[in-house]
């Protein structure tokens, strides 16, 4: 799974190097889509319950499973990339949501609190707690700085599938719900909106919006609970360099 992750963070490294006005979300799904395959990976998304995209992306007030096409990006949006990679065998899946170009400060404030309530999440991910215990690490960050957890919407296990038990809330209360042991893998991924926690579900079935058209944000690792406390086997937020071996016993101080 860590090498999938490692393909993974590649990807976002080059859609994030990609993103700009003008491109359309089409053209970062071949860009994916190409490397992923280039390194001996598959695109888990692509045919996943008729999915037709290698990564979701989704603009704006569109929170999760935009399906990519001809929207072109302009400066001020934002865009969450999902991405799942398989190797063999294995699945590993995170998101990032990137600024294009200048955005403004509700978007800024938007984003990067909802990374920070990510990596709370992350250092809650230690055998012996419980699943509230993540989940209420993720609604702490992000309800204290003024967004609103999508209460609807939920991270999961993952290993030799996409979604696997259990489900991941992003609300919660600390010591109650599953059990946190040693071995298991973990997508955790806040998803947030600047506005209401309200949604609402596209006339394509797929892309979930904010009922109110806030902006939205997504931000997601796939952790592994080991002795040594939480590793991100999606590691998106480390330099190319840093990530060569890299074994992460992280806290949500040092997790950047």
């Amino acid at each position: 799974m860590a090498r999938a992750g490692a393909v993974l963070a590649a990807t976002q490294d080059l859609l994030a190097s990609s993103i700009r006005a003008g491109i359309t979300t089409g053209e970062l799904d071949a860009i994916a889509e190409r490397f992923i395959r280039s390194q001996g990976a598959t695109p888990t998304f692509k045919g996943y319950r008729g999915f037709p995209g290698s990564i979701c992306a989704s603009p704006n007030a569109m929170i999760v499973h935009g399906i990519p096409g001809s929207y072109r990006l302009v400066g001020g949006d934002i865009i969450s990339i999902d991405v799942g990679v398989t190797l063999a065998g294995w699945v590993a899946d995170a998101a990032r949501t990137f600024p294009v170009e200048e955005i403004d400060a509700r978007c800024r404030r938007l984003l990067s609190a909802t990374e920070d309530s990510l990596h709370a999440g992350v250092a809650a991910c230690r055998a012996g707690n419980r699943m509230g215990d993540v989940s209420s690490a993720v609604q702490q960050v992000a309800e204290g700085a003024g967004l609103s957890v999508v209460r609807s919407l939920v991270g999961h296990g993952v290993g030799r599938s996409m979604h696997e038990d259990p489900q991941v809330p992003n609300y919660g209360k600390p010591g109650k719900g599953p059990l946190l042991e040693e071995g298991m893998v973990l997508a955790i991924e806040p998803m947030t909106t600047a506005g209401r926690a309200a949604v609402r579900v596209g006339s394509d079935g797929w892309a979930i919006y904010s009922q109110d058209g806030s902006p939205a944000a997504h931000f997601e690792f796939t952790v592994a609970i080991t002795a040594a406390g939480p590793q991100i086997l999606t590691p998106w937020h480390l330099r190319p360099e840093a990530r060569q071996g890299a074994v992460l016993a992280e806290t949500a101080g040092d997790a950047r």
